[in-house]
């Protein structure tokens, strides 16, 4: 009953984020009956034990409670931890303490940094610096640990780009607990006196207490193991780094990339095997040591009680070697629940310690719920703890002898593999979505290797190198020898697989998946499983007339992409874009994510405006490779290669449906012979009408069009009807002309833009156009992506950055 009701504590704090208003109002009530609750269950227990039906109303109200409860810790934590993040670029000279191993990558150094002098309490910054520029730091000294600095430069606070599927970097910010970004331009190293003098001596004094040296001397230790593999002579010293520390500083894109492909990046997260592994070698290291000098403790304690130290010391001094990641913490918090059990003789039921650990560590970090880590690494506990069942409820008569054993571990091995890879498959696809259809192969092969050889001899090589350098270098050479055989296996199963395949699923589609595994994998007799076919049911029976009717101009940064679906098609108008997509590719990373997210698999027709490699067209040969496209449409040709037909736009064209009418109104056919000139002044100009609707029905896109294109648009359609303009050329001032907007008198303007644009869009001349007229003005910077979606006969607006806490802007 007991883990039911701690259920409710992770599905409250599950909803970080979320705003639920009723909760929030009545928020003692929670607190006030899990109280009750407690006390008429302490005073009246023997009334439980042949009342069913009691039980299960106490058990409710118990859940239900602490769903409350876990529900308003959660918030008020974000709520702080929100409370204290920058949200404006500003030239800062900031005092840092350096307490955290650095992120080294293609030249770039991230550093993690506690800012003294930004508030009442250190709060951490993320620094940005190039490795390669010395120019940066004075007498060229590197940023050091346990060191501090006077700081200049300019800060960078993280803004996600606010579309669904797409990245959040505001998320990944607030689950690491890091308030702001920073470009460092000058650091100045400073001297203990120098704090001193500047009143940080309570600063000083903290990092003198045992806790805060500890972590720093373990962050120093990892610096060390870099340092050695670095200037090493190993061919996969990146590789042995991560799997050794966590650290993927040395790791190579190519390797990362492999890993990715195959589906075992999971192997690269420092987890439970690594730390139970290291507790293991330190057990049995102390096993052997009593036994030879002083075996007769066992007298006083039970074998497995006195282990029970070196084991929970081994589990925390590799968990803070990892640096206290989620999958290594969940085993901390398991090995120290199971000792405790097994020193107050109590039972251990392996569900009972999974939900225990989850809630144990949502107690002390609720931000871990933000992670995708959280999850997956408590969904694979959970698949592999079902098989530990189904193991232990098998007669020992059938391992008797070795060959049996091996055969039924490679049948537990294959099996585990298969059953991870299906059950987890609804949330890698909610993550990520794109699956490995060759992980659970790879998963076979590599898994026992990593785990079961090289992630051993890693440890043994870092133990010995302290003892005896050569052997250590021994081990680690050894090591590298086997990593690259492995590789090399693994590469020719990469040339052999086909490539990560991207999944377009709907969140409803992947909740009706989930169910039906959820009912696969339970225990016989609970549920049939034939109602998990029954759960499948929803997907096979969608069809195109099921699709929402929705407008989403989304955020792209800098750039203007707007998804257009209705019953019949899938329409995508600009594609947005950055300066080189293979630097970071607006398409693969936000476009195409989002259009996964809704489920599309084809895109009937492409419209580019105009061809902007920075903002309007640059990602569509990313998104065309991923996505099929029936019909491009532009005003010029693509200079590469189509895949599909092409057709110039040019005003006159219309397409009708039952729900829509797409027309376009610019540039007029006789003038596409001069669009190579100036691209944006003959921009495709869209307009869309919504039949039988209420609330928002005409839309006009305006692409970067500018005020000759308006003059032209005002005097072919004068009578034009507009509810939503969105704004030519992400609200230049040389376009959105006051007569224009004066003529048009838009219920609501949409600005296109980047935030902290180099451009200053929207401008201050166009803004303060709206407010003459009264125009409201809403724009992606502070909205995210703009949703006008078809409910009860009404097209409405939902804003992105209001689905969730840390996206709005309110903070």
């Amino acid at each position: 009953m007991f883990k039911i009701i701690l259920l409710g504590w992770i599905g409250g704090i599950a909803l970080m984020g979320i705003d639920f208003p009723l909760i929030m109002q009545y928020e003692k009530v929670g607190e006030a009956l899990l109280l009750l609750a407690f006390i008429f269950y302490l005073y009246k227990r023997p009334m439980f034990v042949d009342r069913p039906f009691l039980k299960a109303v106490f058990c409710l109200l118990c859940t239900t409670s602490l769903f409350m409860v876990g529900y308003h810790y959660a918030e008020k934590a974000l709520i702080e931890r929100l409370e204290q993040r920058e949200t404006d670029t500003r030239n800062l000279d900031i005092i840092v303490y350096i307490n955290r191993l650095s992120e080294e990558k293609d030249n770039k150094v991230q550093q993690t940094a506690q800012v003294l002098n930004f508030s009442k309490e250190p709060v951490n910054w993320l620094l940005y610096l190039k490795s390669n520029n010395q120019n940066l730091l004075k007498n060229n000294q590197n940023l050091e640990l346990g060191h501090y600095y006077r700081i200049s430069g300019k800060t960078r606070p993280a803004h996600s780009y606010a579309t669904p599927g797409a990245f959040d970097q505001e998320k990944w910010f607030i689950q690491r607990n890091i308030m702001s970004g920073f470009n460092v331009r000058y650091i100045e190293p400073l001297s203990l006196d120098e704090i001193y003098r500047l009143g940080y001596q309570q600063h000083l004094k903290e990092q003198q207490s045992f806790s805060n040296s500890f972590r720093l001397n373990i962050e120093k230790l990892r610096l060390t193991f870099r340092q050695i593999l670095n200037s090493s002579s190993l061919q996969q010293k990146g590789l042995i780094l991560a799997l050794l520390t966590g650290d993927e500083s040395l790791l190579s894109d190519e390797t990362q990339l492999q890993f990715k492909q195959l589906g075992i990046s999971h192997l690269l997260a420092i987890s439970g095997p690594h730390v139970l592994i290291f507790a293991i070698m330190l057990s049995w290291a102390c096993h052997q040591f009593i036994s030879r000098y002083y075996p007769q403790i066992y007298l006083w304690k039970p074998k497995q009680v006195l282990m029970a130290v070196p084991c929970c010391l081994g589990v925390l001094i590799y968990t803070a070697f990892v640096g206290f990641e989620i999958p290594a913490l969940r085993t901390l918090l398991s090995a120290f629940i199971f000792i405790g059990f097994l020193l107050l003789k109590q039972p251990i039921k392996p569900f009972t310690l999974l939900v225990y650990s989850a809630s144990l560590l949502l107690l002390i970090d609720p931000f871990s719920v933000l992670s995708a880590g959280f999850w997956l690494s408590y969904g694979a506990c959970f698949i592999l703890l079902r098989i530990y069942q189904t193991i232990a409820q098998l007669p020992e008569q059938q391992f008797l002898s070795l060959s049996s054993k091996m055969i039924f571990m490679g049948k537990v091995l294959i099996e585990s593999q298969g059953k991870i890879f299906i059950a987890l498959s609804p949330l890698t696809l909610l993550f990520f979505q794109q699956i490995s259809w060759v992980a659970p192969l790879t998963n076979i092969i590599a898994v026992p290797i990593v785990g079961g050889v090289i992630v051993p001899l890693n440890i043994m090589a870092a133990c010995a190198w302290f003892i005896v350098k050569p052997f250590g270098n021994m081990l680690f050479h050894f090591n590298d020898m086997l990593l690259s055989i492995l590789l090399s296996c693994l590469g020719l199963l990469e040339k052999l697989s086909l490539p990560l395949q991207g999944i377009s699923l709907t969140p409803l589609s992947l909740l009706a998946i989930s169910f039906a595994i959820i009912i696969l994998f339970l225990p016989k007799g609970i549920l049939p499983k034939t109602w998990g076919i029954l759960c499948c049911l929803p997907l096979v029976i969608m069809n195109k007339t099921s699709q929402q009717i929705q407008l989403n101009i989304l955020d792209v940064g800098q750039g203007q992409a707007i998804f257009l679906q209705h019953s019949e098609q899938n329409w995508l108008i600009d594609t947005g874009g950055s300066y080189d997509e293979k630097i970071f590719s607006i398409g693969q990373n936000v476009v195409v994510p989002f259009l996964r997210q809704q489920g599309v698999r084809q895109l009937d027709h492409v419209v580019l405006s105009h061809l902007d490699q920075d903002d309007h067209s640059g990602a569509f040969p990313l998104i065309q490779q991923e996505i099929p496209v029936k019909q491009l449409i532009s005003n010029e040709q693509l200079p590469n290669d189509l895949k599909q037909p092409f057709q110039y736009c040019h005003q006159g064209q219309q397409w009708h449906y039952p729900e829509l009418d797409i027309q376009i109104l610019w540039p007029k056919e006789k003038d596409l012979a001069f669009v190579a000139s100036n691209q944006n002044q003959y921009s495709c100009v869209v307009y869309l009408q919504f039949k039988k609707v209420g609330g928002y029905q005409n839309f006009l896109i305006m692409g970067d069009a500018g005020w000759e294109a308006e003059y032209e648009l005002l005097k072919d359609y004068p009578n034009l009807k507009i509810d939503v303009l969105v704004l030519g050329h992400h609200g230049s001032k040389h376009s959105s002309a006051y007569d224009f907007l004066a003529t048009l008198k838009p219920k609501l303007a949409i600005a296109s833009a980047g935030f902290d644009n180099r451009y200053g869009h929207p401008s201050q001349q166009v803004i303060a156009r709206l407010k003459a007229l009264h125009i409201p003005l809403k724009s992606t910077v502070e909205q995210g992506t703009l949703s006008f979606v078809l409910e009860n006969h009404k097209i409405v607006l939902h804003d992105r950055r209001l689905d969730r806490l840390w996206l709005s802007r309110g903070f």
